[in-house]
């Protein structure tokens, strides 16, 4: 599902609302999401997941090309750790 399917399927179970009001509160939810990782916190979504930050050491890479040594800086990158719910049902028989 792309962002564009999801104010859609939005729009229509709250036809009460715009679909420019869907919009924004989509990009609200967005918005608020990162930037509380940004602010090094952690979102979590009772029954969906929680969204967090882990960080990655600098290491020396490889380039594939000549196989020169290169080193990759160190980043934070955001996790995704599914609930409880979203695991059984995805995994139900």
């Amino acid at each position: 599902m792309i962002r564009s399917e999801l104010v859609q399927a939005l729009a229509k179970e709250n036809p009460d609302l715009r679909a420019d009001e869907v919009e924004k509160v989509v990009d609200i939810f967005f918005e608020e999401i990162t930037n509380r990782l940004v602010d090094g916190g952690r979102v979590e979504l009772r029954g969906f997941g929680a969204f967090s930050i882990r960080s990655r050491e600098p290491r020396q890479g490889r380039n594939p090309r000549t196989g020169e040594p290169v080193s990759v800086p160190g980043k934070r990158v955001p996790y995704f750790k599914p609930g409880k719910e979203i695991r059984d049902r995805l995994n139900a028989d």
